[in-house]
């Protein structure tokens, strides 16, 4: 069974990873990106600013600030997650690829069933990591942007080149495919977002 630990809803920089059922590259055969950015458009209308980003075939890792909020980090990203699914399963549909389908809906529990659920898009938890130090943010930004270069990926050869992706922000000044915060603007909390 999978445990959730409910993070606090104060002004501080959550570490967010979520990953596709059985790793299957989801995001990448659904073309999903420009979607995912809409997502992060909609974080930003509930108060959870990006501040780093990497979007892979199979996963996300995103750097985020939550200014103050009703809802937990854990609510309003599962719901993020779930209109990613449905837009998942639609375009899954649309490309007759019910092979995939018919494996995200065998791993659906009994219980899950029961709650109307007909697919499992995604691995049953995120990661979500408070984040209390600039060294952590340092490191969480490294370990994301290097990410398409790493392990069995080898998506380019230069990480700086990876399209989604904060990497060229940071390194380069570039603004990328999405607008993101640089992590030391949000400096003092109460002035944040800049008007």
């Amino acid at each position: 069974m999978t445990t959730r630990k409910l993070q606090p809803n104060t002004n501080t920089f959550y570490f967010i990873t979520f990953t596709c059922y059985e790793w299957i590259s989801l995001f990448e055969i659904t073309d999903l990106y420009n979607y995912i950015y809409e997502c992060f458009d909609h974080l930003e209308l509930q108060k959870i600013y990006n501040c780093g980003y990497v979007i892979m075939p199979n996963h996300l890792h995103m750097l985020v600030y939550m200014a103050n909020n009703e809802k937990t980090i854990n609510k309003i990203i599962g719901e993020s997650k779930r209109f990613m699914a449905y837009e998942i399963v639609k375009r899954l549909e649309k490309l007759s690829r019910f092979d995939l389908l018919n494996a995200l809906g065998q791993s659906v529990t009994q219980h899950e069933r029961r709650k109307k659920k007909k697919h499992n898009v995604f691995r049953p938890s995120e990661d979500i990591k408070e984040i209390m130090t600039e060294k952590f943010i340092r490191q969480k930004l490294n370990y994301m942007h290097k990410n398409p270069v790493s392990g069995k990926w080898k998506l380019v050869e230069n990480y700086l080149d990876y399209i989604h992706s904060s990497a060229r922000f940071y390194e380069l000044g570039e603004e990328g495919v999405f607008h993101i915060y640089h992590y030391q603007e949000i400096n003092n909390p109460a002035e944040f977002p800049p008007k």
